[in-house]
Protein backbone atom coordinates (compact mmCIF):
# COMPACT_ATOMS: atom_id res chain seq x y z
CA UNK A 1 0.00 0.00 0.00
CA UNK A 2 1.99 3.25 -1.01
CA UNK A 3 1.51 6.39 1.07
CA UNK A 4 -0.31 9.63 0.21
CA UNK A 5 1.38 11.74 -1.73
CA UNK A 6 1.80 15.17 -0.19
CA UNK A 7 -0.25 17.38 -3.54
CA UNK A 8 -3.42 14.90 -2.44
CA UNK A 9 -2.72 15.23 1.49
CA UNK A 10 -2.78 18.95 1.05
CA UNK A 11 -6.03 18.65 -1.21
CA UNK A 12 -8.35 16.28 1.41
CA UNK A 13 -6.73 18.76 4.29
CA UNK A 14 -8.08 21.89 2.30
CA UNK A 15 -11.18 20.13 1.92
CA UNK A 16 -11.85 19.26 5.56
CA UNK A 17 -11.16 22.73 6.50
CA UNK A 18 -13.41 24.51 4.07
CA UNK A 19 -16.61 22.25 4.29
CA UNK A 20 -18.58 23.09 7.20
CA UNK A 21 -19.63 20.64 9.87
CA UNK A 22 -22.89 19.50 10.22
CA UNK A 23 -24.68 18.41 13.45
CA UNK A 24 -26.79 15.00 12.44
CA UNK A 25 -28.58 14.86 16.58
CA UNK A 26 -29.26 18.53 15.88
CA UNK A 27 -33.35 19.13 15.96
CA UNK A 28 -34.81 19.56 12.28
CA UNK A 29 -36.62 23.67 12.07
CA UNK A 30 -38.93 24.26 10.38
CA UNK A 31 -38.34 26.71 7.41
CA UNK A 32 -40.55 29.17 8.94
CA UNK A 33 -38.04 29.95 11.63
CA UNK A 34 -41.09 28.52 14.25
CA UNK A 35 -40.47 25.90 16.63
CA UNK A 36 -43.58 24.06 18.58
CA UNK A 37 -42.87 22.17 21.95
CA UNK A 38 -42.74 18.86 22.47
CA UNK A 39 -46.23 17.49 22.91
CA UNK A 40 -46.80 14.71 25.54
CA UNK A 41 -50.50 14.51 25.27
CA UNK A 42 -50.28 10.89 23.77
CA UNK A 43 -52.44 9.23 21.75
CA UNK A 44 -54.45 7.48 24.06
CA UNK A 45 -58.48 7.66 24.80
CA UNK A 46 -59.61 11.04 26.84
CA UNK A 47 -62.71 10.24 28.51
CA UNK A 48 -64.67 12.29 31.19
CA UNK A 49 -67.90 11.95 32.68
CA UNK A 50 -70.39 14.40 32.54
CA UNK A 51 -73.73 14.60 35.09
CA UNK A 52 -75.77 13.88 32.10
CA UNK A 53 -77.69 15.45 29.14
CA UNK A 54 -78.42 19.16 31.16
CA UNK A 55 -77.21 20.80 28.56
CA UNK A 56 -77.12 21.47 24.52
CA UNK A 57 -74.84 21.68 21.48
CA UNK A 58 -75.38 24.97 19.71
CA UNK A 59 -72.51 25.63 17.28
CA UNK A 60 -68.67 23.41 15.31
CA UNK A 61 -66.02 25.04 14.56
CA UNK A 62 -62.21 24.27 13.51
CA UNK A 63 -59.45 26.37 13.35
CA UNK A 64 -55.52 26.47 12.64
CA UNK A 65 -52.64 27.24 15.09
CA UNK A 66 -49.18 27.31 15.05
CA UNK A 67 -48.70 23.70 16.40
CA UNK A 68 -51.77 22.18 16.07
CA UNK A 69 -55.12 21.87 14.67
CA UNK A 70 -58.34 22.34 16.70
CA UNK A 71 -62.06 21.50 17.09
CA UNK A 72 -64.58 23.22 19.32
CA UNK A 73 -67.74 22.23 20.16
CA UNK A 74 -69.84 25.04 21.40
CA UNK A 75 -72.14 24.07 24.43
CA UNK A 76 -74.71 25.82 26.49
CA UNK A 77 -75.57 25.93 30.06
CA UNK A 78 -73.07 25.06 32.76
CA UNK A 79 -73.62 21.85 33.86
CA UNK A 80 -70.28 19.62 34.11
CA UNK A 81 -70.24 18.06 30.27
CA UNK A 82 -69.03 14.79 29.75
CA UNK A 83 -66.71 13.61 26.62
CA UNK A 84 -64.76 10.74 25.02
CA UNK A 85 -62.24 11.37 22.47
CA UNK A 86 -60.34 8.84 21.08
CA UNK A 87 -58.74 6.86 18.05
CA UNK A 88 -61.07 4.43 15.94
CA UNK A 89 -60.91 1.83 12.78
CA UNK A 90 -64.59 3.55 11.88
CA UNK A 91 -67.00 5.98 13.68
CA UNK A 92 -70.64 5.31 12.99
CA UNK A 93 -73.70 7.65 13.57
CA UNK A 94 -75.68 7.86 16.23
CA UNK A 95 -78.97 5.55 16.71
CA UNK A 96 -78.26 3.61 12.93
CA UNK A 97 -74.97 2.23 13.26
CA UNK A 98 -73.95 3.55 9.90
CA UNK A 99 -70.56 3.87 9.41
CA UNK A 100 -69.18 7.47 8.53
CA UNK A 101 -66.94 7.70 5.91
CA UNK A 102 -63.89 9.76 6.86
CA UNK A 103 -60.76 10.75 4.77
CA UNK A 104 -57.13 11.04 6.44
CA UNK A 105 -55.08 8.12 7.74
CA UNK A 106 -56.99 8.28 11.04
CA UNK A 107 -59.89 8.75 12.82
CA UNK A 108 -61.11 10.36 15.70
CA UNK A 109 -64.50 9.70 17.48
CA UNK A 110 -65.29 12.52 19.72
CA UNK A 111 -68.46 12.04 21.44
CA UNK A 112 -69.94 15.50 23.92
CA UNK A 113 -71.88 14.11 25.97
CA UNK A 114 -74.83 16.60 25.59
CA UNK A 115 -77.61 16.62 22.73
CA UNK A 116 -78.07 18.70 19.58
CA UNK A 117 -81.84 19.36 21.32
CA UNK A 118 -82.96 21.64 24.34
CA UNK A 119 -83.57 18.78 26.81
CA UNK A 120 -86.59 20.92 28.24
CA UNK A 121 -88.51 21.52 24.70
CA UNK A 122 -87.27 19.23 22.38
CA UNK A 123 -86.20 21.78 19.97
CA UNK A 124 -83.40 21.59 17.80
CA UNK A 125 -80.42 23.43 19.02
CA UNK A 126 -77.80 22.13 16.30
CA UNK A 127 -78.13 21.28 12.59
CA UNK A 128 -75.39 21.33 10.31
CA UNK A 129 -75.67 24.09 7.81
CA UNK A 130 -76.13 21.95 4.99
CA UNK A 131 -78.01 19.11 6.12
CA UNK A 132 -77.42 17.44 2.75
CA UNK A 133 -73.72 17.31 3.16
CA UNK A 134 -73.17 16.68 7.13
CA UNK A 135 -69.98 15.14 6.66
CA UNK A 136 -68.58 18.41 6.01
CA UNK A 137 -69.28 20.44 8.60
CA UNK A 138 -66.47 22.74 7.34
CA UNK A 139 -63.92 23.52 5.09
CA UNK A 140 -60.27 22.17 5.99
CA UNK A 141 -58.59 23.13 3.17
CA UNK A 142 -54.86 24.60 4.01
CA UNK A 143 -55.01 22.27 7.41
CA UNK A 144 -52.24 20.38 8.16
CA UNK A 145 -53.76 17.82 10.18
CA UNK A 146 -57.48 17.85 10.02
CA UNK A 147 -58.82 16.23 6.59
CA UNK A 148 -62.32 15.97 7.45
CA UNK A 149 -65.37 16.63 10.01
CA UNK A 150 -68.23 14.97 9.51
CA UNK A 151 -72.06 15.30 11.96
CA UNK A 152 -72.77 11.48 13.18
CA UNK A 153 -75.77 12.70 14.66
CA UNK A 154 -77.65 12.90 18.17
CA UNK A 155 -79.16 10.15 20.45
CA UNK A 156 -79.60 9.57 23.86
CA UNK A 157 -77.96 12.62 25.06
CA UNK A 158 -74.80 12.65 23.61
CA UNK A 159 -73.43 13.77 19.73
CA UNK A 160 -71.24 12.51 17.85
CA UNK A 161 -68.48 13.34 15.70
CA UNK A 162 -65.84 12.07 13.32
CA UNK A 163 -62.88 13.68 12.65
CA UNK A 164 -60.77 12.10 9.85
CA UNK A 165 -56.38 13.43 10.55
CA UNK A 166 -54.14 12.80 8.51
CA UNK A 167 -52.33 10.33 10.71
CA UNK A 168 -52.81 9.17 14.86
CA UNK A 169 -50.92 12.18 15.75
CA UNK A 170 -50.44 13.30 19.72
CA UNK A 171 -54.34 14.74 21.01
CA UNK A 172 -55.88 16.30 23.37
CA UNK A 173 -59.51 16.96 25.20
CA UNK A 174 -61.10 19.47 27.74
CA UNK A 175 -63.28 21.68 28.39
CA UNK A 176 -63.18 25.99 28.85
CA UNK A 177 -65.86 27.98 30.15
CA UNK A 178 -67.68 30.16 28.02
CA UNK A 179 -69.11 32.34 25.92
CA UNK A 180 -71.10 33.91 28.12
CA UNK A 181 -72.92 31.09 30.45
CA UNK A 182 -71.29 28.58 28.06
CA UNK A 183 -68.83 26.31 28.04
CA UNK A 184 -66.26 25.14 24.96
CA UNK A 185 -65.49 21.00 23.99
CA UNK A 186 -62.10 21.14 22.69
CA UNK A 187 -60.31 19.12 21.10
CA UNK A 188 -56.63 19.34 19.50
CA UNK A 189 -54.60 17.28 17.53
CA UNK A 190 -50.69 18.02 16.92
CA UNK A 191 -49.33 18.57 13.65
CA UNK A 192 -46.46 15.93 14.50
CA UNK A 193 -45.37 14.02 17.56
CA UNK A 194 -41.83 15.43 17.31
CA UNK A 195 -42.41 19.27 17.50
CA UNK A 196 -39.20 21.48 17.77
Amino acid sequence: MSPISPVLRAILLTAAITIPAVDYNAPAKASSGISCPAVYWGSLPKDVKGSGPTVSIFDVRTGQHTCFDRLVVDIGGSGPVGYDVRYVSNVYTEGQGSVVALSGGAKLQVIARAPNYDVATGQITYTPLDQWNSYHLTDLTGYRTFRQLAFAGSFEGQTTFGLGVRARLPMRAFIFSGPGTGQRLVVDVAHSWNQQ
